[in-house]
């Protein structure tokens, strides 16, 4: 049996915490921005904890990462 494949997409997107948890982005951040308060962008800047629901899903996805 062959080795899975990463999905580039999502090694690009996500990453594995030391503890193992998964971290993301937060999107709305490239555009619309004037109308957002610097409190707003400033918040989005900083990366999350992946939602518990969606973190198995992406883990088959980031397999070797």
């Amino acid at each position: 049996m062959p080795k899975m494949k990463s999905k580039k997409s999502a090694t690009k997107r996500f990453s594995k915490t030391g503890t193992g948890k998964v971290k993301r982005n937060h999107a709305f951040t490239s555009h619309l921005l004037e109308g957002k308060s610097a409190k707003q962008k400033r918040k989005l800047r900083k990366s999350a904890i992946m939602a518990k629901g969606d973190t198995k899903r992406i883990e088959q996805l980031i397999a070797y990462k």
